[in-house]
């Protein structure tokens, strides 16, 4: 796979982290999640392919276990709040000394710099400090955040995951590691880019809600069927307006111009009373096969059977019959490979990481007896 051979540890965390470290197992990387000791269980969901080792950084030994495990990977990824790892004595000027081939990537709200720096948030509060919470939602209701996508994993772990391959690229000819500054305010704001880019061409000259691509637009909204369920149009551009029209039984004479503003909430009523009737799958046969940009709007339960997404394999089961997506995008030569076992117990694989990375028998024994390290060895022997 593309990253077979890059070891990366990281330091247990919620949500952006663990979504950055399961890309980098997606595509080969080796990754070892450091939990803490005396957890009942990870909230890590997104662990596929990750092994768990448990220390106890309490203990002066615990931190100088985590230190050699750090200067002999490829990569560090820290979701802890700005002075942490420095308190530790395991913050990036330290671990670089010793390795200087190490990526330290460092994932946080607000970035390491600034007055916000040490402050806590969430996502919604990185979107509304990045611009875009301001420009979402309906027209004449308050800003709405979408899920806790936008910053936690647009903006954060996939955004860090690509920092990170490019620090590894950058590697290949200086030699040198480097560290990564991953603010989830910045990389949201970045990612709504085309947002702040296509103002001046009068995409955004309206309120929130009232614009052509913010469900301001009839004919880029969703719509109801008879049976409850949703249908999505897309139609912007005339020539897939005009299938649009023909895939509802509509004649445009009878209709408003597409793009006169002020006839939208008429244009809307009809297009909402032709959707209430008939049932999604009708709609569905309608449109297939068109360009109407119209598609059905897919429930979890229903996305991996619809055939376009069987014939690509778009999502896959682990060994519990869980579904996910397959990661993404698909390599033709070296495609990821995600790893379908159960998600690891902290300290699952505390005694074969530690012998992986040189330490004796006889070593992790005695850390494990003084409670330095934790092996779940329960699990481990299943």
């Amino acid at each position: 796979m593309a990253l077979a051979g890059v070891r990366v540890i990281e330091l247990a965390g919620l949500a952006p982290a663990p979504f950055c470290g399961m890309i980098l197992a997606d595509f080969g990387a080796k990754v070892i999640r450091v939990d803490r000791t005396k957890v009942a269980a990870s909230m890590d969901t997104q662990a596929r392919g990750k092994r768990s080792v448990a220390i106890n950084l309490k203990t002066a030994e615990g931190v100088a276990l985590l230190r050699k495990l750090c200067v002999q990977s490829d990569v560090v990824l820290e979701p802890y709040r700005k002075g942490v790892m420095e308190k530790l004595g395991l913050g990036p000027h330290e671990l670089l000394m010793e390795n200087p081939r190490l990526i330290y990537a460092r994932l946080t709200g607000y970035g390491q710099s600034g007055s916000y720096a040490t402050a806590a948030g969430h996502d919604i509060n990185y979107l509304a400090m990045s611009g875009l919470l301001s420009r979402l939602g309906r027209s004449g209701e308050k800003p709405y955040a979408p899920l806790n996508l936008l910053a936690d994993f647009a903006g954060g772990g996939l955004t860090c995951a690509l920092g990170i391959v490019l620090a590894l690229l950058e590697r290949t000819k200086s030699g040198k590691g480097q560290v990564i500054d991953a603010s989830m305010v910045e990389g949201a704001a970045y990612t709504g880019s085309f947002i702040w880019k296509s103002r001046s061409i009068g995409l955004w000259d309206r309120s929130r809600g009232e614009n052509l691509l913010d469900s301001g637009a009839p004919f880029y909204d969703t719509y109801q069927t008879s049976d409850g369920k949703y249908m999505a149009v897309g139609a912007i551009e005339p020539q897939f307006y005009k299938q649009l029209l023909q895939g509802l039984e509509l004649n445009a004479g009878d209709l408003p111009p597409q793009m006169s503003f002020d006839d939208w909430p008429e244009l809307r009523r009809i297009f909402t009373q032709r959707f209430a009737s008939k049932t999604q799958a009708d709609w569905s046969r309608i449109f297939d096969g068109t360009d109407a940009c119209v598609t059905p709007v897919l429930t979890f339960e229903q996305v991996s059977s619809h055939p376009h997404n069987q014939e690509r394999g778009s999502f896959v089961k682990d060994s519990s019959g869980q579904e996910s997506p397959r990661p993404a995008p698909v390599l033709s030569r070296t495609p990821a490979e995600p790893g379908l076992g159960s998600s690891p117990d902290p300290g699952e694989h505390t005694v074969e990481v530690l012998e992986e990375y040189g330490f004796a028998s006889s070593e992790i024994d005695k850390m494990v007896a003084a409670g330095v390290v934790e092996c779940n060895a329960i699990k481990a022997k299943l």
